[in-house]
């Protein structure tokens, strides 16, 4: 691929990253406000919570693809992003079931992130947390996935549904 092709490349690339942002910027302004009553209510976490997780991960996809369409299979970068977009795939995967199964131990919400460095964030919607709580989640988690209980921070975050 010649230079020209790369800059141009590169460049719609940092374009579409500026149009993603200022779009989110926009849409995290107008969104996470809803109007009941005549005053303004802050949007659930959660969900706030989740949908930045979504822009930023459609972020990294996008560079990704950008990566996949520019070198040919086989090269060095091509592989590189196709195994990290792979191991995005699953990391998306492991955190859907892990805040499915925290709800199904009769949290209203939560919201997982796992790290680069093998460390697991929970965030629970409760206005406490006690050792018995985090306790069934660790034990949950570490069943259902291989995690050491050390990798696991849980953090309590009280959102009205």
């Amino acid at each position: 691929m010649s230079n020209t092709k790369k800059i141009a490349l590169m460049s719609t690339l940092v374009l579409l990253l500026a149009a993603t942002a200022i779009c989110n910027f926009v849409l995290a302004g107008t969104g996470n406000q809803t109007v009941t009553g005549g005053a303004a209510v802050q949007a659930n976490y959660f969900s706030t919570f989740r949908a930045e997780r979504n822009t930023t991960r459609s972020e990294e996809f996008v560079q990704l693809d950008a990566v996949l369409s520019a070198y040919e299979a086989g090269t060095e970068e091509h592989t590189a992003a196709a195994a990290r977009k792979q191991e995005l795939v699953e990391i998306m995967e492991d955190e859907l079931v892990m805040e499915s199964i925290i709800k199904a131990l009769g949290f209203s919400d939560a919201g997982v992130v796992i790290g680069e460095s093998g460390n697991i964030n929970v965030f629970i919607n409760s206005a406490e947390l006690n050792k018995d709580m985090a306790i069934r989640i660790a034990t949950a988690l570490q069943t259902e996935h291989d995690i050491r209980s050390g990798n696991i921070i849980i953090m309590p975050i009280y959102a009205e549904s």
